[in-house]
C-alpha cells in the first residue's frame, strides 16, 4: 500500500514537472501588442495549457503547474519579473478552476468535450476578473501611478479585448487536447495514478 502510494505521488510530481514546463514554453507563443495605456498586451496560447493542467492533474496539482509555468516565465522577462508573484496567483487559479470544476462538478463525465469546455469557460471568467483587478490596483494605482479611477478603468477596458479573445481561445481548444490526453491517459492505465 505504502508503495503504491509513493509510486502514485512520484508520478504525479513529474507529470506536474512536465505541465509546468509546457506552460512555461507556452508563455512564448504570444503575439505582443502595445496598448496606449499600461504597456503592452498579449494574445497568448498559454491560458489553453493553463486550463489543460487543471483538466489533466485535477485542481491542486493543475493550479501549482499552472501558477509555476507561468510565473517562471514572468520572472525570465524584464518586462514581467516584478508581476511573477502575481502572476503565479491568477493563471494558478486558472488551473484550479478548471480542475475544480472538472473534477467535483462533472465527476462522472471528465473525458468529454462539453465538461471539459464549461470548467474552461469557469477558469476563463474568474481569470480575467482577477487579471482586471490586477490591472486595475497593480498596473493601474502602484506602477503607472493614476489617481483618477478612470484612469485604471481605461485600463482595464484596453486590455479587456486580448484577455476575452485567450480565454475564448481556451475555451474552444483546452477541451480538445483534454480530451485527447485522458483517453490516451486512461488507454496507458496511467489514469488510477493520476487520480
Amino acid at each position: 500500500m505504502q508503495n503504491k502510494k509513493e509510486r502514485q505521488l512520484i508520478v504525479k510530481l513529474c507529470v506536474t514537472a512536465m505541465m509546468v514546463a509546457i506552460v512555461f514554453v507556452g508563455n512564448y507563443l504570444r503575439v505582443k501588442i502595445p496598448v496606449s495605456l499600461g504597456g503592452t498586451t498579449s494574445f497568448t496560447l498559454a491560458n489553453i495549457l493553463c486550463a489543460l493542467a487543471g483538466i489533466l492533474l485535477g485542481p491542486w496539482w493543475g493550479g501549482l503547474a499552472a501558477g509555476l509555468g507561468s510565473a517562471i516565465y514572468d520572472m525570465l522577462d524584464p518586462e514581467y519579473i516584478i508581476e511573477a508573484p502575481i502572476t503565479f496567483l491568477t493563471k494558478g487559479m486558472y488551473g484550479l478552476m478548471a480542475g475544480l470544476i472538472l473534477y467535483y462538478v462533472f465527476r462522472s463525465s471528465r473525458e468529454k468535450y462539453l465538461p471539459q469546455a464549461a470548467a474552461t469557460a469557469c477558469a476563463a471568467v474568474t481569470y480575467i476578473v482577477l487579471y482586471s483587478v490586477k490591472n486595475f490596483f497593480f498596473n493601474g494605482m502602484f506602477l503607472e501611478g493614476f489617481t483618477q479611477p478612470v484612469q485604471c478603468w481605461m485600463l482595464v477596458v484596453s486590455k479587456l479585448p486580448a484577455s476575452l479573445f485567450n480565454g475564448v481561445v481556451a475555451i474552444i481548444f483546452a477541451p480538445v487536447l483534454g480530451v485527447a490526453l485522458l483517453r490516451a491517459i486512461r488507454a496507458a492505465h496511467m489514469d488510477r495514478l493520476l487520480a
